[in-house]
């Protein structure tokens, strides 16, 4: 299920909403319009062999923004 960005163009609200295959069109929650634009944001996603077995590997290859050691498998 994707959490999307939107953006109201009738009163300017920025808000995320979780998204169903199903779900009725979202609408603003300031201003109840549907007049919304999709916000392009970035995802999440697993890499190497933290998506295979779960496993990280050797500290530094999880590929943490913040170096080796700086994330939670160290």
């Amino acid at each position: 299920m994707p959490i999307y960005e939107y953006a109201c163009a009738a009163c300017g609200r920025e808000f995320e909403k979780l998204v169903r295959q199903s779900s009725p069109t979202p609408e603003c929650p300031d201003c109840h319009s549907v007049d919304l634009r999709k916000k392009l944001s970035a995802f999440a996603a697993v890499s190497g062999s933290l998506a295979r077995d779960g496993d990280p590997g050797p500290c530094g290859s999880c590929g943490h923004p913040d170096g080796p050691g700086a994330c939670r498998f160290t």
